[in-house]
């Protein structure tokens, strides 16, 4: 009778030091090569704080109002978002007033729709750039976008932004 001999082997081994190299080498690549999306907001530049500034009364303000359920009322009267740039122009180059004296008054209540108040407030720039053009193209002959930037600063110098915005409304409670 023959005898098998078996023979005992060890067990492979592997070595994880490099492993964890190739691991932290990998993490480092993707922390690099990754882009981390921001928020989109509503971009607004504030004016500069002055402590010792007059504050100036005044009764030359359009009054915009976004309800509970999304319902748009400029000066008490339901409107829908494509007229308000019409009814701002017709505001800030009312004989009445300057354009410098015209204040746009957004008031909206907490429970109103975030994509909502974004319409309402891109139907307001909107308003003033189709302003900001129209005077381009009158004072340059050119449109607002191929002007100068002290062209553009003397446009805005006369027919400022000027859009307050209320402390939020809560009908609910």
């Amino acid at each position: 009778m023959m005898a098998f001999k078996t023979t005992r082997r060890d067990a492979p081994v592997v070595h994880a030091g490099s492993m964890a190299d190739i691991a932290f080498l990998l993490l480092i690549f993707f922390l690099v090569t990754t882009t981390i999306d921001e928020d989109a907001g509503i971009l607004v530049k504030l004016p500069e704080w002055q402590p010792d500034a007059i504050v100036e009364q005044t009764s030359q303000v359009l009054t915009v109002q976004l309800s509970a359920d999304d319902r748009l009322m400029v000066e008490d009267e339901i409107t829908s978002v494509e007229n308000l740039p019409r009814l701002l122009e017709e505001f800030v180059l009312s004989p009445k007033r300057t354009p410098r004296q015209a204040v746009v008054s957004v008031v909206h209540d907490r429970s109103s729709g975030y994509r909502r108040y974004l319409e309402v407030y891109d139907a307001l720039s909107a308003g003033y750039h189709r302003l900001w053009e129209a005077e381009a193209r009158r004072r340059y002959g050119a449109g607002y976008d191929h002007v100068t930037d002290a062209q553009r600063i003397s446009i805005r110098k006369d027919l400022p932004m000027i859009i307050s915005e209320a402390e939020p409304t809560d009908v609910r409670g």
